[in-house]
């Protein structure tokens, strides 16, 4: 399977500059080669508070681009948006299939208190495990990370692959890189994670999107750069990986 990583500055709550910038980035890339491409947080925002200004419904902004961006491609899109639900507003992750049509959405079940995030955003109440090309793919948002029975969860239920899109301060990076490693291996999953670069008015940001092994070993190196970062590997080692390290079968506490 090949993925994208799209980790790029977004400009601060301007969605429509944000989906050129993007176009951009993409711009004379063979998206077509690609089994998905997966973006930071909130995407077209950044990591706002102002959560009612650019809450979006199913024919918002954030929706009609990923689903343009997929069905044009053939290409599976992971993408972060603010949602509207009859009023309930959600940091979410949409997973829009190589059709064009949504797939899944994942609402994070972890706001961020530390950052108030609880006060704007409602909390999701559960996992959510999609399909890519008959991989089974878990979804997660940022803080998340931290919360690895989220992760093992995932797992328990026969995840492959688990997704983590974030707007990770660069004070943190360190526990960003650690926690992706550290929850491919309790996992024993494939885990990608793709976080934004660039500054917004309250922190600093640089990259260090990732792809992690169950074993967890780095598909790639660290990069601060804007841009597309393209990695491929084999949902097999995953497969290959529990039956030869078995540890999952003898978890207790969340089965």
């Amino acid at each position: 399977m090949k993925i994208g990583l799209l980790q790029y500055s977004p400009e601060w709550e301007k969605p429509e500059a944000n989906v050129e910038k993007i176009n951009d980035i993409l711009a004379g890339k063979n998206l077509g080669e690609l089994d998905a491409i997966v973006f930071p947080e909130l995407t077209l925002t950044g990591f706002t508070m102002n959560s009612k200004k650019f809450a979006e419904e199913i024919d918002g902004i954030s929706h009609r681009f990923f689903i343009k961006l997929a069905a044009k491609n053939k290409v599976h899109v992971f993408g972060g948006l603010i949602e509207n639900d009859s009023g309930q507003i959600f940091n979410t992750m949409l997973h829009i299939d190589n059709f064009g049509l949504i797939k899944a959405r994942y609402r994070k079940i972890h706001p961020f208190s530390y950052a108030k995030e609880e006060r704007f955003f409602s909390s999701g109440k559960e996992p959510v495990l999609t399909e890519m090309n008959k991989a089974k793919t878990g979804m997660t948002i940022c803080y998340d990370l931290r919360f690895p029975e989220l992760y093992r969860i995932y797992a328990l239920r026969g995840a492959e692959i688990i997704i983590n899109i974030a707007n990770w301060p660069v004070t943190r990076i360190k526990h960003w890189d650690l926690l992706l490693q550290a929850n491919a291996v309790f996992s024993q999953s494939i885990v990608i994670g793709v976080n934004r670069t660039g500054n917004d008015p309250f922190n600093e940001y640089n990259g260090h999107s990732r792809v992690f092994l169950p074993d967890g070993t780095a598909l790639n190196e660290i990069s601060e750069k804007e841009g597309l970062i393209v990695e491929e590997f084999y949902t097999e080692t995953v497969k290959e990986y529990r039956q030869k390290f078995p540890f999952l079968k003898d978890a207790k506490l969340l089965k």
